[in-house]
């Protein structure tokens, strides 16, 4: 099977805009961290002798990520223009046009799991959307926040799949078709 040009592109474009978005919600969750830092701030300024308020601390230590979130909005927009790209690319590829049910069982399970995995970012990009639009849209902020929690869930599809797809592509590459990483580069096999 040869990857098209166009299809390698998406891929490692999506590769990379996938990779930030884990990198910003691991940060999130770890060293960014708003609760912890905010606590973190509390104790060091009052060893400082500077006393704050749990509310300033939580403001502090949410201004320090304000950066890297606004990486993430980036990268969602940047993953909103990748799906619709992937889109395109789908319905113009005449080469990949098959039978579902001529597929191999590990086959069908490979491609059902590709329509998970697009299916959830398409859901998360459109979720991503109206968390940051909410007021444009007119929602409440609860509801905003009900969306953000579902958005946040729905994140361990994508957090299971990375390794799993590695995984997968390492199985692949050593068992059965020694030039999968190659083709997914150059396009072709680069037999040595």
């Amino acid at each position: 099977m040869k990857f098209t040009l166009k299809f390698r592109v998406w891929h490692w474009l999506n590769a990379i805009v996938v990779l930030g978005l884990l990198a910003t919600v691991f940060l999130r969750k770890t060293f960014l961290s708003w609760r912890t830092n905010s606590e973190i701030l509390i104790d060091k300024l009052f060893d400082m002798d500077i006393d704050i308020t749990v509310t300033q601390a939580k403001i502090l230590a949410k201004a320090i990520r304000a950066g890297m979130w606004e990486w993430h909005i980036v990268l969602g927009y940047a993953l909103a223009f990748l799906i619709v790209f992937r889109a395109y690319i789908y319905l113009t590829d005449k080469s990949k046009k098959h039978s579902f049910s001529s597929l191999s069982l590990h086959k069908k399970g490979r491609e059902i799991s590709y329509y998970i995995v697009y299916t959830t970012l398409t859901f998360l990009t459109l979720t991503g959307f109206v968390i940051y639009f909410y007021k444009d849209l007119g929602l409440l902020k609860e509801t905003a926040h009900t969306i953000k929690e579902i958005h946040e869930m729905s994140f361990y599809i994508i957090m299971y799949f990375v390794p799993l797809h590695l995984t997968g592509i390492v199985i692949t590459e050593i068992r059965y078709k020694k030039s999968l990483i190659s083709r997914m580069i150059h396009g072709i096999d680069k037999k040595v």
